[in-house]
């Protein structure tokens, strides 16, 4: 095995798949695949909020992959990590990452608890993981289009920028002959709703076909949840994303010339 990380992900581990042993973030060399982490949109909540110099809040909602199962603990999850990434592109300001995720959940639960799990934080910015249980329990790919457009409209009329994550790449995912068109469908919707998509499939997939990872440094032995060195790598990827899409966002006329702006 290539990786110089590859024993650190064999070592022994619990009944839930969790890493017994947290591997930390230094020891994570994370692969560079700039091409497969860019949003495909702007985000002018976000930059608006760090052009003021606000605290910069987002929510990450999803399921088991968002609330870090398979991770050592809770602070290896991808929202923790996120977090911390996020303070390495804008040092000095206030960045708070809340992790809202629910393990076994779909769409509609989630959206039934955006009032309380999301809005009522005020986020600037939601990190929005579904689609990965439906596909599992062999639904209708179908079923979650009008669910995920319904949830992408709630946030984007409450003023927040929306990035879709799509599932991991792992054998129990790969093993569902439908995985392709679970994959699809959320990037339909990103397109159709022109909010973010972040493919963590096909990134996580390029880490394993460039030979950097193999799919058991990556995946906890249960075959379907990440683990401490993936949770890491992802946020990377994420808060790479996330600082290029504020980039390109333009500055409103108002701000160029020296007028205050609230959201």
């Amino acid at each position: 095995m290539k990786h110089a990380l590859a024993f650190l992900c064999l070592s022994a581990t619990l009944l839930t798949g969790s890493v017994v042993g947290a591997v930390e973030p230094a020891q994570i060399n994370c692969p560079n695949a700039e091409q497969f982490t860019k949003l495909g949109t702007t985000l002018p909540t976000t930059a608006a909020a760090l052009r003021r110099g606000d605290e910069l809040v987002v929510v990450a909602i999803g399921s088991s992959s968002t609330s870090g199962v398979g991770a050592s603990d809770r602070t290896h999850s991808y929202p923790a990590r996120l977090e911390s990434e996020l303070q390495h592109y804008w040092p000095g300001r206030r960045v708070r990452v809340i992790n809202k995720g629910i393990g076994g959940e779909e769409a509609p639960q989630m959206i039934a608890r955006f009032e309380r799990d999301v809005l009522s934080h005020n986020p600037d910015l939601v990190i929005w993981q579904a689609g990965t249980n439906m596909m599992l329990r062999n639904e209708n790919k179908d079923t979650l289009l009008p669910q995920l457009r319904a949830g992408v409209r709630t946030l984007k009329d409450n003023h927040i920028d929306v990035v879709l994550m799509d599932p991991q790449y792992a054998p129990k995912v790969t093993d569902v002959p439908s995985h392709p068109e679970f994959v699809a469908a959320i990037a339909t919707i990103a397109d159709e709703q022109r909010v973010g998509l972040f493919h963590r499939f096909t990134l996580m997939r390029s880490w394993v076909e460039a030979k950097a990872f193999a799919v058991d440094d990556i995946i906890s032995p249960d075959k379907l949840h990440m683990n401490d060195v993936s949770y890491t790598c992802i946020a990377r990827g994420l808060a790479a994303g996330i600082a290029d899409a504020v980039r390109a966002t333009p500055v409103p006329m108002a701000i160029q010339h020296g007028a205050t702006s609230t959201r």
